[in-house]
């Protein structure tokens, strides 16, 4: 199944740049159905190609990519977005987390890296910079251990509880499984069951609901 990806981004070396990586190193999987120079066009692109995945620089002329991104989702768009910047610790990067991107880039990833970002979040996986993660977590949000479970989240079990709390730390099933002794089968299937009871298409998802209900909340300092 070929991956069909739209390129949002103002400058057309990178989009012309980020087409040639795909396309080549793709392997025929990957098909690059529209592009667009600005916030407000990547949305029309969007809505005309339904691609599976948008490739959107988060710092664009019109429309910037944090409210293309709120657009596109409001939409009820199937397409899944992966947010692209310069910058590491972008100011812009929890606000398009929480406006509903999948994933996010930084711009200097190795071109198979790229590659296979996109195949990622095409299979409907979510994708955030490993290191980017946990220095986004560690700098803008703290972990509330102790507090009680607020009422957004009381469908869940405890242990799914747990699990959130550790999701919402970025870490991965593998490590979620070694902090609880569980198996990654099992945390798996406890993300899964937290994601279906609380309507959200991904663990990206998750993670900017803690820091709403308060599993997470802004550093004082």
């Amino acid at each position: 199944m070929t991956v069909r990806v739209v390129l949002a981004d103002d400058q057309a070396l990178v989009r012309g740049g980020f087409r040639m990586i795909l396309e080549t190193l793709g392997g025929g999987g990957i098909e690059v159905v529209g592009e667009a120079a600005d916030g407000a066009r990547a949305v029309e692109v969007v809505a005309q190609t339904r691609p599976d995945v948008v490739l959107m620089d988060v710092r664009m002329p019109i429309l910037d990519g944090v409210e293309a991104t709120r657009r596109i989702v409001a939409s009820e768009s199937d397409s899944r977005i992966v947010i692209l910047t310069t910058y590491d610790l972008d100011e812009y990067v929890l606000a398009s987390i929480r406006a509903g991107a999948s994933g996010f880039l930084l711009k200097d990833v190795r071109p198979q890296e790229l590659v296979d970002a996109v195949h990622v979040i095409a299979r409907g996986d979510a994708l955030l910079a490993p290191a980017v993660t946990r220095r986004l977590l560690d700098r803008l949000v703290a972990v509330q251990p102790d507090q009680p479970t607020p009422p957004d989240l009381a469908v869940l079990t405890d242990r799914e509880l747990q699990v959130l709390r550790l999701v919402a730390e970025a870490l991965s099933n593998v490590e979620i499984g070694a902090r609880l002794y569980l198996a990654e089968a099992t945390v798996k299937s406890h993300v899964s069951s937290i994601l279906r009871k609380l309507a959200l298409r991904d663990r990206v998802q998750a993670v900017a609901l803690a820091y709403d209900v308060g599993l997470l909340r802004p550093r004082s300092s």
